[in-house]
């Protein structure tokens, strides 16, 4: 029962972190020219309209995947005006980056408000970390801060693999489409042409992505947590 309560708090901090990327998304493209995301509602942290746009992604399999495996798998999108995109196509790939910067944001919040725990003597470092199991209470103020300790340590794990794996230059992750602020101007329509001219790419981006993804994000949760504790003298290998 423990373990299912702990899954649906995890749900909570995946449908909060959720609802961020994707109204930053709808911010960004927004405030770039193309206001097709906000007509449609989604700028706003306001889940209601990214749930009503992915149903499926951010209720049914989250929760399914919640009872069956303890943790939420899900996905959400925003959308935007193609045509905007091939005309601003710098635009549109800061676009897509504002959805792991909104993430990041959210590692780094978490990361303040723990360090902040450790000084005032409220939160230890583990002995051994898992993925939700950033923090833990200091022994003696367990049934206060412990759940507060596990809820952060939530916000700080899923935002860095949310940042982590929407960052792979693959489609239809965010990263392929901020490829293009590296590419030069002659290169960029033969680039968006063969993203969107090729619907198996994200199907394929999405195996690749799966199979290459614990080997890119378990050194950078590594990274991350050895930040986390920096000035506290802890460090995890």
């Amino acid at each position: 029962m423990t373990e299912l309560v702990d899954g649906f708090v995890f749900y909570m901090v995946f449908l909060f972190s959720t609802t961020l990327h994707e109204a930053a998304h709808a911010w960004a493209a927004l405030k770039g020219g193309d206001s097709t995301a906000y007509e449609g509602g989604q700028v706003t942290l306001d889940p209601l309209p990214h749930i009503r746009r992915e149903p499926m992604g951010m209720i049914v399999i989250p929760i399914i995947s919640v009872i069956l495996m303890g943790w939420p798998l899900g996905f959400a999108s925003a959308p935007y005006n193609v045509q905007w995109a091939q005309k601003h196509p710098r635009r549109a790939a800061w676009m897509a980056l504002a959805g792991p910067g909104a993430n990041l944001l959210l590692v780094i919040v978490a990361a303040v408000l723990i360090n902040i725990g450790l000084f005032a003597g409220v939160f230890d470092s583990p002995d051994s970390v898992a993925f939700a199991g950033v923090t833990t209470a200091m022994a003696g103020t367990q049934s206060f801060w412990e759940p507060i300790a596990y809820l952060l340590g939530s916000i700080f794990a899923l935002n860095l693999l949310l940042f982590v794996f929407n960052l792979l230059p693959v489609p239809p992750l965010d990263g392929s489409a901020a490829i293009v602020l590296g590419l030069p101007d002659s290169v960029i329509p033969k680039y968006q042409r063969f993203l969107w001219g090729n619907p198996m790419l994200g199907l394929i981006g999405i195996l690749i992505a799966w199979r290459v993804f614990d080997d890119v994000f378990d050194p950078m949760f590594r990274l991350g947590l050895n930040l986390l504790y920096l000035l506290h003298g802890v460090s995890y290998g």
